[in-house]
């Protein structure tokens, strides 16, 4: 326990030095080569490669590692799907572009000026919201989300809308089933435990096996957004309390951030 302790803040450490120095390098290159691929490829080059860099360097140095449940319901149809995810760490945005590709996130516009990461995220054509302008935010994704999911691109949405520490909750936003319902795009649901091994608290990482859960796919096309919107929030709360180690304790959140982000 007393080895462990000390470890596992140096392989912290080394993982996010090594991450740091990778990120400067992978933007750059980015930014040379991605620029002149068309969407599908750049969404591979710029996020998909870095993203697999990104969770086997957890893998490796920090002992993070994962078991995915039902990957055989991951897409093969060349359609887009719109993804609806819990949301626990850091963790998640990394590791599901390298098992559901391609695909773009719903983000927080201030990602946007990040040094590096921010400007090469740009390259892959996100949908960057302002979370204090509700009703624009909501716009901006149907009408985006509509015009990725019809270029067979998938949207990931965090229907919590900001990371959520395991044994607690938050109400689910509508905009992803909205989005789905709008489009008629067909949904999954992704459930995991990450904040268990990666907390949002605190930077140093903790040895153990992260376990991801795919939903069956869910055709839309004669669903309710409410619908939709109840079905995905009770499946993914239901899986996660089954497959965390932490259970439920009974509390909501009710803030738009969940404070620090490591």
């Amino acid at each position: 326990m007393q080895a462990a302790s000390i470890l596992n803040p140096l392989r912290t450490l080394l993982f996010y030095c090594w991450l740091a120095g990778f990120t400067v390098f992978w933007c750059l290159l980015s930014f040379i080569v991605g620029i002149f691929l068309p969407l599908k490829a750049r969404n591979y080059f710029v996020l998909v490669f870095y993203c697999y860099v990104a969770v086997w360097s957890a893998r490796l140095i920090c002992g993070v590692k994962w078991q995915l449940e039902g990957g055989e319901n991951i897409p093969q149809d060349g359609r887009g799907y719109v993804l609806l995810s819990k949301h626990q760490s850091t963790w998640e945005t990394f590791f599901l572009p390298t098992a559901i590709a391609p695909h773009v996130q719903v983000v927080k516009k201030e990602l946007l000026y990040l040094p590096f990461f921010g400007w090469a995220l740009n390259l892959i054509h996100p949908i960057f919201i302002d979370r204090n302008q509700k009703s624009n935010a909501l716009k901006q994704v149907i009408q985006q989300g509509s015009e990725r999911l019809q270029d067979g691109v998938h949207v990931l949405v965090f229907p919590e809308g900001t990371r959520i520490p395991p044994g607690q909750r938050k109400d689910f936003s509508k905009g992803a089933a909205m989005l789905a319902s709008k489009a008629k795009a067909p949904v999954l649901a992704i459930a995991h435990n990450s904040g268990e091994f990666w907390p949002n608290d605190h930077w140093v990482k903790k040895p153990g096996t992260i376990r991801v859960v795919i939903s069956p796919v869910i055709e839309t096309s004669d669903l309710s957004t409410a619908e939709v919107n109840q079905w995905a929030e009770e499946w993914i709360n239901a899986t996660v309390e089954r497959i965390s180690q932490q259970k439920f304790s009974g509390r909501k959140v009710d803030a738009n951030s969940s404070g620090k982000r490591f």
